[in-house]
């Protein structure tokens, strides 16, 4: 969108979580309108309890769709015409509903090419789940609906960490580890690497999938039969990828410093030490798919919801880090086109032999 603001489709999440507070009170800051036009998918009688509520001086702009934003305004899209009765802290079978309009509405968009990136405030899993929505979350949604293979990145300005698994039961884990899986996975992350953060020659370390990366076969055999074969083949095509590390000595040590990015095998393996180093500083992207989504790296945070005590920080990141990919990317997509008219047309072979 060159000469325009980048719109940002913000669908709200769970009601009775923080998602509605971190939204308005990191648009309360009107510079925040010389970075992006945000578009939320919510309605405006809800907006304007949570602005009383919260007690926020915010104006915002009715409109019908995305594609009738104004730029230099918070825009609102009315997805629902009814009241909700927001019940803060709560686990409610109306919460998961709305929050699932409010997605809809924004992939809708997203699709549509009305927005140009996507942010997800977060949702709860549980009340999600609906006959016509059977997903563990926004990332196989996503999947779903957008093209490409999605994949869980999540990323700070000194640490980005992908996974092999993500919303799979730890018992499952090794099962659906294969070379195929774990090629996918890399090759995801790579093209990210270079596509959105501008990353020409990424350094990719590997976690072991088990313990002390199975001490040789004592403690489990998947990474000396599935996941050190696989990258000794990755590097035997060139590829700049390390490992597998012992997952236990990596980040105390402060190995991960030396790399663009570390895979791991399995969901609390990789988010425990990124939320123990970056939380609040932490982003939720969804690399390897058509379309730029992120979110911040936190719950719906019941506990402190309704109460004014959410911290925006994760929330405001990732909107910038959701700029700065869709800028990167934008980039990325002219110097290719770029490189592709400047090569020189092949001359057509004739069909005759020299002399003749």
């Amino acid at each position: 969108m060159k000469g325009q603001s980048i719109k940002l489709g913000i669908s709200v999440g769970d009601l009775n979580g923080i998602g509605g507070e971190v939204i308005l009170k990191t648009f309360e800051d009107s510079r925040m309108l010389d970075f992006c036009t945000p578009v939320i998918f919510a309605s405006a009688k809800t907006i304007s309890f949570l602005l009383k509520h919260f007690d926020l001086d915010i104006n915002f702009q009715g409109v019908k769709s995305a594609d009738k934003a104004i730029h230099g305004k918070i825009n609102v899209v009315n997805v629902w015409n009814d009241n909700p009765h927001i019940k803060f802290g709560e686990e409610t079978p109306e919460g998961g509903s709305y929050a699932i309009q409010s997605l809809r509405a924004a992939v809708d968009a997203l699709k549509k090419d009305q927005v140009d990136a996507l942010i997800t405030a977060p949702i709860n899993k549980a009340n999600i789940q609906a006959e016509d929505f059977k997903f563990p979350g926004h990332t196989d949604f996503l999947n779903q609906e957008l093209a490409g293979n999605s994949l869980m990145f999540m990323v700070s300005e000194k640490l980005k960490v992908g996974l092999l698994t993500d919303h799979v039961p730890v018992k499952n884990v090794s099962d659906k580890i294969t070379e195929e899986l774990i090629r996918r996975k890399f090759q995801t992350i790579h093209h990210s690497l270079v596509q959105d953060f501008g990353i020409r020659k990424p350094k990719i370390a590997f976690l072991g999938i088990n313990p002390h990366v199975g001490d040789n076969g004592v403690i489990g055999k998947e990474d000396d039969e599935v996941l050190i074969p696989t990258l000794e083949s990755l590097r035997d095509k060139g590829h700049l990828c390390y490992g597998p590390y012992a997952a236990d000595s990596f980040f105390g040590s402060g190995n991960y410093k030396n790399f663009d990015a570390i895979i791991a095998a399995y969901h609390d393996q990789g988010l425990i030490p990124f939320k123990t180093l970056a939380f609040g500083k932490g982003v939720n992207y969804t690399a390897g798919l058509n379309k730029v989504r992120t979110s911040p790296d936190h719950g719906t945070a019941f506990e402190i919801a309704g109460k004014g005590e959410a911290d925006i920080g994760s929330f405001k990141e990732a909107v910038f880090v959701a700029l700065d990919i869709y800028k990167k990317r934008s980039e990325y997509e002219e110097l290719i086109e770029n490189v592709l008219q400047k090569q020189p047309r092949k001359k057509q072979f004739s069909g005759r032999s020299r002399g003749k």
